[in-house]
């Protein structure tokens, strides 16, 4: 019998431009899992590391704060969304919200949520925009708003300032609503504004977060955190009804403990928007590249020209846009370094100076 051929392997050199998920684990991360690893303890979060990362919750989310790891960002918004609806209610948010475009229909199907989308030009929802759908709550033929959702930093790589939240937590509050905030890049929002984790979510209003550690530098696991005294009661039996439970939780918890216990997420974010930043600086002279939206956080979004796009993406990993034909998005992580933007920088001239 012939001896098999070697597994594949990838280069631990290379970094693409397709999105934060693709990078590997922080070192500190990984070295806090190895610590965890030893001996036993209790199952379900009744670990030592789920009951520190209360506290940790507590420093950076507010005197309420009560966290519960899950296993992805798509699940912690599923749980959010449940526990702070009825089962007539509705949850408003962008067309472009993660949670109706990119989660294959995840909180309405396992969920049981009615998505009520609003368009948003730049990704982000304001209190007018939300007036045209934050109605009909003694109709009992319509869905009853009582949600709203808003991403942070948006899909379209914008970032709601405290003001800004603020404005929709006061909306929504007046109207017997709740504010949730999808933070699968929080950090990189609070880095980019200058702001503390708290600033930009139990002080300007917001109810619930789903809390993204993935895309941080984390291995897997994300969080759902609570920010207002006396939440929801079905929270715990939500998570375990939704597959969510995770029985080794203290894996999930002690990343989180590394990200937050000291300054890592508040390093990479920063690190993952400079690089951002360089990149964007380095193409917006480039002939027939345009910037689309602000670049505000650590994605960038341009349009150049389709041959350009194809050839370009034979080399590196990055995605288009569905919505806007011609639009790309490159992302920037925690482990991107000048030298991989400053050489992608050079394709895209190139690959553009072919299209011409």
């Amino acid at each position: 019998m012939s001896t098999p051929a070697p597994a594949r392997k990838h280069d631990p050199a290379t970094r693409f431009f397709a999105s934060d998920n693709y990078a590997g684990v922080h070192p500190e991360v990984l070295s806090a899992i190895a610590t965890a690893n030893g001996g036993h303890q209790p199952s379900y979060g009744r670990d030592v590391y789920t009951q520190n990362l209360q506290e940790l919750a507590r420093h950076h989310f507010g005197p309420h704060a009560e966290i519960h790891p899950v296993f992805s960002g798509t699940g912690a918004n599923v749980v959010a969304l449940q526990a702070m609806t009825d089962r007539w209610g509705a949850v408003l948010c962008a067309t472009t919200a993660h949670i109706h475009a990119d989660e294959c229909g995840a909180p309405e199907r396992i969920g049981g949520l009615k998505l009520i989308t609003i368009p948003a030009p730049d990704g982000k929802l304001t209190p007018e925009l939300l007036a045209t759908e934050a109605w009909g709550w003694d109709d009992m033929h319509r869905a009853t708003p009582q949600v709203v959702s808003i991403s942070q930093a948006t899909e379209l790589g914008t970032v709601y300032t405290t003001t800004e939240i603020r404005a929709i937590a006061d909306f929504a509050h007046e109207r017997g609503m709740k504010l949730h905030l999808d933070g699968a890049q929080l950090t990189n929002a609070a880095a980019s504004l200058g702001v503390t984790l708290r600033e930009l979510t139990y002080d300007v209003g917001v109810d619930i977060l789903s809390f993204g550690g993935t895309k941080c530098g984390g291995l897997f696991g994300d969080a759902v955190v609570v920010l207002t005294p006396n939440g929801p009661r079905s929270l715990r039996h939500i998570i375990k009804q939704t597959t969510q439970l995770v029985s080794k939780a203290r894996f999930i918890a002690v990343q989180l403990e590394a990200l937050l216990g000291g300054d890592l997420w508040l390093r990479n974010s920063r690190h993952a928007n400079a690089m951002a930043q360089r990149l964007a600086a380095g193409v917006q002279n480039v002939p027939g590249v345009e910037i689309v939206y602000p670049v505000e956080a650590n994605g960038v979004f341009a349009r150049l020209p389709d041959a350009a796009a194809v050839r370009l993406q034979e080399k590196y990993h990055f995605y288009f846009r569905d919505e806007q034909p011609g639009v790309v998005r490159w992302m920037c992580s925690y482990d991107t370094v000048p030298e991989d933007v400053d050489t992608f920088i050079r394709t895209i001239a190139e690959e553009c100076a072919r299209a011409s």
